[in-house]
């Protein structure tokens, strides 16, 4: 119950902006300034007990205690480093950032398009922190994490060895913000080894909040230059890499250039040379040295061919890891270009054209919501459903096609931080279906899978986030994302980016009952039952809960084609409370004849939906069955409907079944009672509260 308050509280934070980069949500519930204030009024300085400085936070393998790579390991503070500290020297520039002893060259390469953009990297590094000015020996930073922003506090201890930073320090060497963010970002993931190995594009949206789109080199879209130089000008950042085997890693090409490294994507720009145009590309090597020494690069020839005034715009010779390119060279000697599109929110007013988005979290539970992939026809249509209407096709489109360009991103959490405890990542994907009807519905089999999908990621794979973009026509769309194989649990973020206004939502979000009141009067009743009524009540003339379950249990026991364990005392109980409409804690005639009408529709429900007739009911079926017996459900109830009464191979017998469904209706009969002004919303105060919770 804990755990689902926790979900709850957390999204009604979110509707009033928490967790937005102006309202980050305190990691490990540290407060930056609390904490700094805390130890300014003792005189001491901060020692983070959330990420010690102490060998478990280097890392559990290649780093972990036993290593030999960890052996002389000292953690010092910078003042123990420098005489005059410093956080941040003339400005965060790309030479800030060298590569250490840690494979995390792709968080490097994103960190160095970072300092490209001083908005996008005041979000990420908040202003006035420093050395002297009210120094405790505690920094923070804010990333984004799985659809929010977290605040990430640090204390200034950073791993050396012989007296050096053992892994990223800016060129500059007593210049420390670089250093410090690396921290940080290796506090949320766990440890540092667990940025060992990555993506540039992973960087770019824990920094930014942005969606990824990645292209494959060799198959590179005619139209994929404008489409770089539209991207920087909306200020998306932008990576590339070589691909190889992995015995290859690090190792140069006759040109210079280091295979299975992370570079950053800087410059799109066309020059004049010998009387015609020339596509150049900048490039940035996060090591601060090592560059390319083909056409175009800081030393060649073709510079020659270029105006002067043109040449100073763009030209500057240094072993910076900085260089140019041709388009041409580019597109054959690199073989993937990642671009992150931002969000309106990390972009200035000033920008006139931006994406426009919309976010979703949601849940692959084992037994309700983890259908697996589209060739799973059972249970396929049981996996969270997302609508989207695109109404308005796009302005001069830079590939020359109308329609609406839609970019999808689905991202599962926690990747890097699960790492330790070896647990893999799932493989992921999504479908687009075209659709016309009610949102608030949940799509069956008859509806889905009746057609094929319009489009889709094209192969689900094993990746902390698939993402792809789309030229759709005008019309409504469901997007359904899904593991490949079903009963795989997992939590998601689900990413849609339009250029033009496009409304979405979930699937599925009415809530509403639809229960028969029963009328009867005592003269109803068949004078066969009111015999039998008798026998069981005895002389009182009512049914207590102890005889209730004495006579569902002999008359459920004595048939074969459904399965129990017996009816609960809790069931019972629940069950008079719904029907006991004069208060005695009993069941009089009529109610209890109302009861046997229930039961028997109850009865006839279950069956409709044992579709192998094995006297239980598969959990994936309950939302089919809830429906029939008059229950309208989002995946949010559903999904604890299935861990309050399925089984451990979620399976659900009959009398669970009842219990389930004489509580919905006991529920609903509560709510519509308090909901006096029909506004959908109900105030208890807390003796109400606990009288309703503990009935």
């Amino acid at each position: 119950m804990s755990n689902i308050a926790k979900v709850l509280s957390r999204r009604q934070d979110r509707g009033e902006g928490v967790g937005t980069n102006k309202k980050a949500i305190p990691f490990n519930k540290q407060d930056y300034q609390s904490l700094k204030q805390e130890c300014l009024a003792k005189g001491t300085l901060f020692c983070d007990p959330t990420f010690p400085a102490e060998a478990d936070s280097l890392g559990y393998d290649e780093l972990g205690p036993q290593s030999s790579k960890t052996k002389g390991v000292q953690w010092k503070r910078p003042k123990e480093l420098c005489s005059n500290p410093q956080f941040i020297v003339d400005g965060a520039k790309r030479t800030d950032i060298c590569q250490g002893s840690l494979g995390d060259c792709w968080l490097l390469a994103a960190i160095a398009s970072l300092t490209l953009d001083n908005e996008l990297l005041e979000r990420v590094v908040p202003h006035g922190q420093s050395f002297s000015e009210n120094y405790a020996g505690i920094f923070h930073f804010q990333f984004w994490q799985f659809g929010e922003w977290v605040d990430v506090v640090i204390d200034d201890q950073l791993p050396t060895k012989d007296g050096k930073l053992l892994f990223v320090h800016s060129a500059e060497r007593s210049e420390f913000w670089s250093a410090l963010l690396e921290k940080a970002y290796a506090k949320v993931n766990g440890s540092y080894e667990a940025l060992a190995g990555g993506r540039a594009t992973e960087g770019f949206e824990d920094f930014t909040g942005g969606i990824t789109e990645s292209y494959e080199l060799n198959k590179a879209p005619p139209h994929l230059f404008k489409l770089m130089q539209k991207a920087l000008t909306l200020r998306s950042l932008m990576g590339c890499a070589i691909s190889s085997s992995a015995q290859e890693t690090e190792t140069k090409t006759s040109l210079k250039l280091v295979r299975n490294h992370a570079y950053s994507v800087t410059g799109a720009e066309e020059v004049h040379s010998n009387g015609s145009l020339v596509q150049l590309v900048r490039i940035k090597n996060p090591w601060g040295r090592v560059e390319w020494i083909g056409p175009w690069s800081d030393n060649s020839e073709e510079w020659s061919s270029v105006q002067p005034e043109e040449k100073a715009k763009l030209f500057h010779s240094a072993e910076d890891g900085e260089f140019w390119m041709a388009y041409s060279d580019f597109i054959q000697q690199f073989t993937r270009l990642d671009i992150c599109n931002l969000t309106p929110d990390a972009l200035s007013s000033n920008i006139m054209t931006h994406w426009n988005y919309s976010q979703f979290e949601g849940d692959w539970k084992v037994g309700s919501t983890a259908g697996g992939c589209s060739k799973n026809k059972a249970t396929f249509c049981s996996n969270p459903q997302f609508v989207i209407k695109l109404e308005e096709e796009d302005d001069d489109p830079h590939d020359g096609e109308d329609g609406c360009t839609i970019l999808v991103g689905l991202m599962q959490k926690d990747v890097r931080k699960d790492k330790r405890f070896g647990q893999d990542l799932n493989t992921i994907g999504f479908n687009i279906y075209k659709f016309r009807g009610s949102n608030n519905i949940h799509l069956d089999p008859d509806v889905l899978l009746r057609q094929q999908s319009v489009a889709g990621n094209k192969t689900f794979r094993k990746l902390r986030e698939v993402s792809e973009r789309f030229k759709l026509p005008l019309g409504e769309y469901v997007i359904i994302p899904s593991t490949l194989k079903p009963h795989c649990k997992g939590s998601f973020t689900l990413r849609v980016f339009t250029e033009k206004e496009a409304a979405a939502s979930l699937m599925d979000t009415e809530i509403s009952a639809d229960v028969k009141k029963q009328y009867i009067s005592e003269s109803d009743v068949d004078p066969h039952f009111r015999m039998l009524f008798n026998q069981t009540a005895g002389n009182e003339s009512e049914v207590s809960v102890f005889e209730l379950q004495k006579v569902l249990d002999s008359v459920i026991s004595k048939r074969t084609d459904v399965k129990t364990d017996g009816f609960s005392m809790e069931t019972c109980r629940h069950i008079i409370s719904l029907l006991d409409s004069d208060g005695s804690g009993k069941l009089g005639l009529v109610e209890f004849h109302i009861l046997w009408i229930k039961i028997q529709k109850y009865l006839e429900v279950f069956k409709n939906h044992d579709m192998d007739n094995s006297g239980t009911m598969n959990s994936y079926e309950m939302r089919d069955a809830m429906k029939e017996a008059g229950f309208q459900l989002n995946n949010d109830v559903l999904q604890v409907i299935i861990s309050r009464f399925a089984n451990q191979q979620y399976a659900i017998d009959f009398d669970s079944f009842v219990d389930c469904l004489i509580r919905l209706e006991m529920l609903f009969k509560i709510f519509k009672k308090f909901n006096k002004k029909n506004t959908g919303k109900i105030d208890l105060d807390i003796q109400q509260w606990l009288c309703l919770a503990l009935n």
